[in-house]
């Protein structure tokens, strides 16, 4: 008989589920991984066998090519993935493909969220609330100064500085997977509906979206536009293009940057970033404590991020709870996929 929960076990490269001897989202190759989704901290190549959403794989295959075997898990289908163990794939609501896993073994019900936010996103399936004995949470943004305005009064200042920026291009730095596409989604639900530009970067995830069914309206490449047609566009590259040579090509451009950390003045400043919206795909505080609330969990595990404030927050509401030492996950700059 397993002592309780000790068929998933933490380890410093990822979590591992013993029975079915699978890991979640590995920091190496192993022979079989299951992916939460498909961002560079959490999906790599060279696995055995890879286990995810087909949006997930596809993003997998769009980044690294040949990824080997792979498993489609739909949402909601509950698979037998050996030695007693079966996981199912729920909506994390992070970005497109993006799942939390549930997994059950001898009774014991554990989910895995990988990154997940709480507010609505039109370019993937929202967050799924289920119950289970053991909730594995990230918290990079788990401080109570991390509070995420609606995203509907960003992309509304975004709109207000073109009117007002004349003849000047809106360069926005926003990362290339599930951000990018978010900012220019949001943008047509706002009544946005002039061409959108993009750097070469960009192009390739923003046409997997669509192959997905994520509607983006008129997209159109930087490549080759003379610099007057640009004059009150809207663009969107990496964070690192922001002060790059390649920003020259505009017209006297206002920088922006969609970030969680933009929260962070200092973060801004230091970027140059004259307009800084507080977008993010990542659970802010309040969405952080409220899944925490709402599931109850019997221990809530906490991953990448800030463990000792939402620790402290279990502790002070007596909530069972531990930090679990994973590397690989660490918070990044604003360039990084988990801003």
């Amino acid at each position: 008989m397993i002592a309780d929960f000790a068929w998933i076990r933490p380890e410093p490269g990822g979590l591992y589920i013993r029975p079915a001897d699978v890991w979640v989202d590995p920091t190496r190759a192993v022979p079989r991984a299951l992916i939460t989704h498909g961002h560079a901290d959490h999906a790599r190549s060279g696995h055995g066998v890879t286990m995810a959403t087909a949006a997930t794989l596809a993003i997998m295959r769009e980044r690294y090519g040949n990824i080997g075997l792979a498993e489609t898990m739909a949402y909601g289908e509950r698979v037998a993935i050996g030695g007693g163990v079966h996981a199912t794939c729920l909506p994390a609501g992070h970005v497109l493909g993006s799942a939390q896993i549930l997994f059950e073994c001898g009774g014991e019900r554990v989910i895995v969220t990988g990154d997940f936010k709480r507010q609505p996103d039109p370019t993937c399936a929202p967050f799924e609330i289920a119950a289970c004995d053991i909730l594995i949470t990230e918290a990079t943004f788990g401080l109570p100064v991390f509070r995420h305005p609606p995203i509907g009064a960003e992309i509304a200042r975004l709109l207000a500085a073109r009117e007002a920026a004349a003849g000047r291009a809106i360069l926005v730095g926003a990362y290339a997977l599930g951000k990018a596409q978010r900012v220019i989604a949001e943008l047509r639900v706002a009544g946005y509906h002039d061409p959108i530009w993009l750097h070469g970067a960009m192009e390739r995830m923003c046409r997997l979206y669509e192959a997905h069914g994520v509607a983006l309206g008129d997209l159109r490449s930087m490549a080759g536009v003379p610099k007057a047609a640009l004059e009150g566009a809207i663009v969107l590259c990496p964070p690192s293009a922001l002060a790059d040579r390649w920003s020259r090509r505009l017209p006297d451009p206002l920088t922006a940057m969609a970030s969680g950390w933009m929260r962070v003045r200092q973060r801004a400043r230091q970027r140059g970033v004259e307009l800084p919206l507080i977008i993010s795909d990542h659970a802010d505080w309040d969405e952080l404590t409220a899944t925490i609330t709402e599931i109850a969990p019997r221990e809530t595990w906490i991953t990448h991020g800030r463990e000792e404030a939402l620790l402290r927050w279990c502790e002070l509401h007596q909530r069972s709870a531990r930090a679990l030492s994973l590397v690989g996950y660490e918070e990044g700059s604003d360039e990084d996929e988990r801003a």
